[in-house]
């Protein structure tokens, strides 16, 4: 194969591909390599370029003849990091091709996957722990006292509804991402959905001795999931029950808006407004994370999982809407959907 042929061959990767002599000098690279490396790397030594421990030592076996060697390399560009896994090939007895493959997204999914199963753990491993200790009590002498019997009843009952709700989350979080994918079909009215969830917290409402008031002029009807949006302004409205009841009352308002920027065409914003005690800006961007809470106690005191906003971030996502939140402490909080209408 000539040199034109080669380089109209690696050029045709959208991975970055190099080909280097047995000296280690590059002699040609794709477009992918020179925009990961810059246009230098032809001719110059690779050495320079992978310095990383483990690459290098990849590198400079497969330069003494072995072949298949592989490696992880970490780039570091000005707005992230990525993760390579770098492989060397002998082409012929003068090259050797190095291809890199970008797995930052695998990596990335993994480590959300063991952060995800030790969050889970923990979660469930602190309401476990106060059972066993409460069961082994009552199996004592405080079986027989009516009054510390009663009392360690109530606690156990609050951390196996604790556990309930847990598992509960997780469930419904599973099925949100099984098909977060597959557009809804159906039509949904927003003035139902939030009528249908302050009915079914009444009680909640009633208790916490706040005001709600709803304002939602005529808005069309836009394809969703019924069940789903319902989800979403139960845990929205819900949360400002629960962390907004200070400040007296919760605002509800709709807005048609009939353009706004990365919309084609019109949008639903609906906007859940508590005047508690805000949030720092700095927790913001966190607060759609799986078990993130700004106040772990407190969040736990009042049933909460940590999964609430997750669910609502893939629900808006899988109706291609998404999640604004404003916040500032001691001025309440609102958090808006985002919601296309067609």
């Amino acid at each position: 194969m000539n040199d034109t042929a080669l380089q109209a061959l690696i050029s045709a990767f959208p991975d970055p591909v190099l080909l280097v002599d047995l000296e280690g000098f590059v002699i040609t690279a794709n477009p992918a390599a020179i925009d990961l490396f810059g246009a230098r790397i032809r001719g110059a030594q690779l050495r320079a370029h992978l310095r990383q421990p483990d690459v290098s030592a990849m590198l400079e076996r497969a330069l003494a003849g072995s072949d298949g060697e592989s490696a992880s390399f970490q780039s570091h560009g000005a707005q992230a990091e990525s993760i390579w896994q770098v492989t060397a090939r002998r082409m012929d007895g003068a090259r050797i091709v190095i291809a890199l493959r970008d797995t930052s997204e695998l990596e990335a999914a993994s480590a959300q996957r063991r952060d995800f199963v030790a969050n889970v753990s923990h979660e469930l491993r602190s309401p476990l722990t106060v059972l066993a200790g409460f069961i082994e009590t009552l199996q004592g002498p405080a079986g027989d006292d009516p009054q510390t019997r009663t009392e360690f009843l109530g606690i156990m009952a609050e951390q196996a509804a604790r556990m309930t709700g847990l598992v509960a989350d997780l469930l419904s979080l599973s099925r949100v991402e099984s098909v977060e994918k597959i557009r809804p079909r159906g039509m949904v009215a927003l003035e139902g959905v939030i009528r249908a969830t302050l009915a079914a917290l009444r009680p909640q409402i009633e208790n916490a001795g706040l005001t709600v008031t709803c304002d939602l002029p005529d808005m069309p009807e836009i394809p969703g999931d019924y069940d789903q949006l319902v989800q979403v302004y139960h845990n929205l409205i819900e949360n400002a029950l629960k962390y907004g009841a200070s400040g007296g009352r919760v605002e509800i308002t709709g807005q048609h808006i009939a353009n706004m920027p990365g919309y084609d065409g019109a949008v639903l914003r609906l906007s859940i407004r508590d005047y508690g005690e805000g949030i720092e800006p700095i927790y913001i961007p966190r607060l759609t994370e799986r078990f993130y809470r700004v106040d772990k106690a407190r969040s736990r005191d009042s049933g909460g999982t940590g999964l609430g906003l997750a669910i609502v971030k893939h629900i808006l996502g899988r109706h291609r809407g998404r999640l604004i939140i404003q916040s500032q402490p001691g001025q309440g909080a609102r958090f808006d959907t985002i919601l296309p209408c067609r």
